[in-house]
């Protein structure tokens, strides 16, 4: 599990993203689709066409990271957009957090493949 803190900006985006692009590319979707600094400090969050895979692309202010994570069954819970045209939205640390962990927000509810083992204690 991924925690955040409550001031961090994070932008989804909406449309499908290419997984095999690296920095370069995901840092030329962030500027020319989503219209965003990829330097502020935000996550950028990118799917494949089958929400079965994650990247998120995040600048420290000493470099650049690139998150991944592929399902090993199920699909991620994606929003979508309420206007024509938009291509990115916003997401507060708490609902980011959610759709990580397999909670379709629509109902609220654990997606059907999202199972959490407990931490075995050293």
């Amino acid at each position: 599990m991924l925690s955040f803190t409550g001031g961090l900006k994070i932008f989804v985006a909406l449309e499908p993203c290419d997984m095999r692009k690296g920095f370069g590319s995901l840092c030329g979707a962030v500027y020319d689709h989503l219209k965003e600094d990829v330097r502020n400090g935000a996550l950028y969050v990118f799917a494949n066409k089958r929400r079965t895979r994650l990247k998120i692309l995040y600048c420290d202010g000493t470099g650049m990271w690139l998150l991944t994570k592929r399902l090993d069954a199920g699909t991620f819970f994606w929003p979508r957009s309420s206007q024509a045209g938009q291509t990115k939205m916003a997401l507060t640390p708490e609902i980011f957090a959610l759709l990580t962990d397999g909670i379709d927000l629509h109902q609220a509810k654990m997606r059907p493949w999202y199972e959490r083992t407990p931490a075995v204690p050293a």
